[in-house]
């Protein structure tokens, strides 16, 4: 197979998955296919985290009982923001059956997730929960990894320095491709990272996507630096912009 080469890459992200506009990618890897069944992987989980962050206010109304987040709502309104920024559904178009699994298996481990932290949502007298993005894609990349381990892995790591829970510290190749390849200051913001290399010992498609410190970040991440913030941990310091992590997906071969 020719290589593709990186506005090719962009040109299939942005007419498949469905981006206004081209999405950077840098690899040595040539299979367009695990491109786009990981951009949509990444972007359904993001889209995740987002709902997550939208209800913090409800989530942690100590006042108030049952708040209906129920796991129904919660797929379908992840779904829909996905759909919103990409122009379709994530099972929409011509899918493999591998990818119509992976992709179920994802909207479905959110699914569970919510209904387990049903509890917690709901409980009065109660503030702050604990339920924040980074752990809502903590627990959903554990139960996709569970359902589809042998055929992909999804997890959110980051910078060695910024890992708050030693379950998201980065492998060899993840730290290498972080402290090399994102955190190039010449690097094109948002760029992401492919490459066929092993991973437990296999060989798989591999794709590190950059994620960046937003304003509403900085609440738990920013400034002062030490800080502890609302979940407990000393603050980082970190600026909108800064570079805080990635989503780093796995496709065996």
């Amino acid at each position: 197979m020719l290589a593709l080469s990186a506005w090719v890459r962009s040109a299939i992200v942005a007419a498949v998955v469905g981006y206004g506009s081209m999405l950077p990618v840098t690899s040595g890897a040539d299979d367009a296919d695990d491109l786009i069944t990981g951009t949509r992987l990444a972007e359904l989980l993001r889209a995740g985290r987002n709902i997550v962050s939208n209800y913090q206010e409800l989530i942690n109304d100590p006042a108030r009982g049952d708040k209906q987040l129920t796991s129904d709502r919660f797929t379908k309104e992840a779904i829909a923001l996905y759909s919103k920024r990409t122009g379709h559904d994530p099972l929409s178009g011509e899918l493999s059956q591998r990818d119509k699994r992976l992709l179920n298996a994802q909207i479905e481990a959110m699914r569970e997730v919510l209904d387990e932290q049903q509890a917690d949502i709901n409980r009065e007298g109660i503030g702050f929960k604990g339920f924040v993005p980074a752990v809502f894609a903590r627990l959903v990349n554990e139960k996709f990894i569970a359902k589809v381990g042998e055929d992909a892995r999804v997890r959110v790591t980051a910078p060695e320095y910024l890992v708050r829970n030693r379950k998201s510290l980065p492998d060899d190749w993840e730290a290498r491709i972080i402290n090399d390849v994102l955190s190039d200051p010449k690097r094109t913001k948002g760029e992401v990272y492919t490459e066929v290399a092993e991973a437990d010992g296999r060989p798989a498609f591999r794709m590190l996507l950059p994620e960046y410190y937003t304003e509403s970040c900085l609440t738990c991440h920013g400034a002062p630096k030490g800080e502890i913030d609302v979940t407990g941990y000393p603050k980082e310091g970190g600026k909108a912009g800064d570079l805080g992590g990635a989503i780093s997906i796995v496709l065996f071969k």
